[in-house]
């Protein structure tokens, strides 16, 4: 029900692009389409490490893991997003918002700290490469991957805590396409100082470090890169990076715009438009840009092609 002044609110409407009617075809078009693609990459991604052996190694190791949280991150949001295009009434309960932000944010949170760990991971290997398995061994992939999963998850359930302390008593329509803390923030008659004071303390220290990390990293990449004698290795491997630090840069770009301006400067559109890059467009070709361009990857995937080919004619 849509709450009034006065009354709890026990439901939200998802307002979603529901300004722009003239283009909900185009819409509904456009995220199936970027849904089904970045489905089929990360599943794809995800079974060619598991399958080929040749894969386990601490890069795929992480790679797998983005594509997870990529797909999981799309399907949190995109589903929903389709779903709400199609209805005329975007009702979400309140139990349901509140779990939608906890898979949101704790999504968010491990891709900004795989981001940063297979900086690192690529740093060891063109820096340190005599040192890369006694650094990235086994026991050290998956304490990272632990931790980085165990702080992702504690801050998200520290906003469901603090939202849980909130009182919605006025407008229940999000200005959103997901349910997310700023936007639930917004319609909150209550006092949401301590909400926002997570957000730019513990919040900035879990998207400005790892983005640190990842700028160091590639740095340090780059410069050793110039110490190639091929001019062909120089170009590929600044080709690889440059792919990688584009796809970061606009990850954390927008969440930092998102999350940590002036709310004086808040705009429905430019802040649905950065929603969509970090949330929809980075996950769908982040298995393009660190996997399926990789030359390992492709001869797994030519080899399991080649095997189910010569399967089918025995």
């Amino acid at each position: 029900m849509e709450g009034n002044n006065g009354s709890t609110v026990t439901d939200f409407v998802l307002l979603g692009f529901s300004d722009l009617p003239q283009l909900r075809l185009v819409l509904l078009v456009a995220f199936s389409i970027i849904y089904l693609i970045s489905a089929a990459g990360n599943l794809l991604m995800i079974s060619l490490i598991i399958v080929d052996r040749h894969l386990h190694t601490p890069m795929y190791f992480f790679l797998c893991h983005l594509s997870f949280v990529d797909l999981s991150l799309t399907t949190t949001t995109v589903p929903r997003l389709i779903r709400d295009t199609l209805e005329s009434r975007k009702i979400i309960s309140f139990n349901e918002c509140l779990t939608q932000v906890f898979c949101f944010v704790s999504f968010v949170c491990v891709e900004c700290f795989l981001l940063a760990v297979m900086a690192f991971d690529r740093f060891v290997a063109v820096c340190n490469p005599l040192r890369y398995t006694t650094v990235m061994n086994q026991k050290v992939c998956i304490v990272l991957v632990t931790t980085l999963w165990t702080l992702a998850l504690s801050y998200s359930l520290m906003h469901v805590v603090l939202i849980l302390r909130l009182s919605f008593c006025s407008s229940n329509k999000i200005n959103h396409f997901v349910c997310d803390t700023v936007p639930l923030f917004k319609l909150s008659c209550s006092d949401t100082s301590m909400n926002q004071l997570v957000i730019f303390t513990v919040g900035s220290l879990i998207v400005m470090v790892p983005f640190l990390i990842v700028v160091f990293s590639y740095a340090r990449i780059v410069f050793a890169i110039f110490k190639i004698s091929s001019a062909d290795g120089r170009r590929k491997t600044f080709s690889t990076c440059s792919s990688h630090l584009t796809v970061v840069t606009l990850y954390f770009g927008t969440i930092m715009f998102m999350y940590f301006r002036p709310s004086s400067s808040y705009s429905l559109t430019k802040d649905r438009v950065a929603s969509v890059m970090y949330t929809v467009l980075a996950p769908t070709v982040n298995p393009f840009i660190y996997s399926l361009r990789n030359n390992d990857v492709i001869r797994s995937l030519k080899k399991i092609i080649g095997h189910n080919v010569l399967s089918r004619n025995v």
